[in-house]
């Protein structure tokens, strides 16, 4: 409860800041001076910031074991705003969820990052999801759907502290990142000293999208997991159709860890359909662990057999994984979607039917509403 009163308590002191920040801003004529220059956006920006409360509420139902019930999926505070023309600022933080004693303060943020942008270059700092070349590891947490993802986006600590340096040509299609991260392998970031580097290709054309990744990631002090990942979206009228082809292993090649997804989508006015088929193999003598289990394969066949979910609970050296699923999304109003999925693989034979609602919530709309 006092978690709650102080969350009530921020948003109505951000949303009396808004308010000013509209009243002052709106009305007051043009400085020359430098402090005005520091208080002006150009091209009419205001300094309000994009505030959204968005969640995700859920039936979900395991066929073949029977088990099925309601449940949420979250609450994620999104804010994402300008402290001055050349510095912006963006949180994405999960409210209301419970840690152990012994996790940071900061487990419950997706991302916190700050960004100085100047001529065609960026500089961010902060909590942010690390460079990887995959489309479906891009997409934001409540609109995944996680019994139709890989099993390496399931077990893949995707948000790490460190810093990116980003240049983008004057056309906007080409954006080159690298950036350095804590390794996903890290447990107490400021103690293991084990990092990952990552260089990333952005490519925006009219009929075609691109994030295509070097990643080196420290397993070990000096031991690094090689992934080359390469994620395509290709667009033909409302068609679209996602490739994502990645690598990983001690050296760049297949025969350690691949996964590959296949994602079609169709667009209508108010309906999206889309499916997914996808394929991943492993490898049982890897010495590393993106689960950071480390267990001998008997553990994991173990562990599979008494696993009662659609996903399996690791996959194993000897057989293929392959995971499919086909799924409907409706959109009543812009920040309401009603959707439904069918997900299944070759592991489990199980089959996951699943419904669900998403909404976002507009604070700072909501409170220019209110305010009239």
């Amino acid at each position: 409860m006092k978690k709650l009163f102080t969350f009530l308590g921020a948003m109505l002191v951000m949303a009396g800041s808004a308010l000013r920040a509209q009243e002052v801003y709106s009305s007051a004529p043009l400085q020359t001076s430098v402090s005005a220059e520091d208080t002006t956006l150009e091209d009419g920006e205001d300094w309000i910031p994009s505030i959204s409360l968005d969640s995700r509420f859920s039936y979900d139902r395991v066929v073949s074991e029977k088990s099925a019930g309601f449940g949420g999926d979250g609450l994620y505070l999104n804010i994402d705003g300008k402290i001055s023309k050349h510095f912006s600022y963006s949180l994405c933080q999960k409210l209301f969820s419970q840690h152990g004693e012994d996790d940071s303060v900061f487990d419950n943020t997706d991302w916190l990052t700050l960004t100085y942008d100047v001529g065609q270059f960026s500089f961010t700092a902060g909590k942010d999801a690390l460079t990887l070349g995959s489309y479906e590891y891009d997409a934001y947490d409540i609109d995944s759907y996680f019994d139709m993802n890989s099993m390496f986006y399931n077990s893949f600590s995707s948000y790490q502290w460190g810093v990116k340096a980003m240049w983008t040509n004057r056309s906007e299609t080409t954006s080159i990142a690298f950036q350095v991260t804590n390794s996903p392998f890290v447990y107490t970031p400021k103690q293991e000293n084990m990092y990952s580097y990552n260089l990333g290709w952005y490519g925006s054309w009219d009929s075609y999208e691109s994030i295509w990744t070097v990643n080196l990631m420290e397993y070990a002090p000096g031991a690094f997991v090689k992934v080359l990942a390469v994620g395509n979206m290709f667009y033909w009228g409302d068609f679209s159709l996602g490739l994502d082809c990645i690598s990983r292993g001690i050296n760049f090649g297949i025969e350690d860890e691949v996964t590959v997804n296949l994602m079609p989508s169709y667009e209508f006015e108010k309906v999206r359909l889309f499916g997914k088929v996808g394929w991943e193999k492993s490898s049982d003598d890897l010495p590393y662990d993106f689960w950071g289990e480390y267990l001998a394969l008997e553990d994991k066949v173990a562990a599979n057999e008494e696993c009662i979910t659609t996903l399996p609970a690791f996959l194993v050296g000897d057989k293929d994984y392959w995971f499919y699923g086909l799924g409907v999304e409706y959109y009543p109003i812009d920040s309401v979607r009603l959707h439904a999925i069918w997900a299944s693989n070759n592991y489990t034979s199980r089959h996951t039917f699943n419904i669900r609602l998403t909404w976002k919530f507009d604070v700072v709309k909501a409170i220019r509403r209110i305010c009239r």
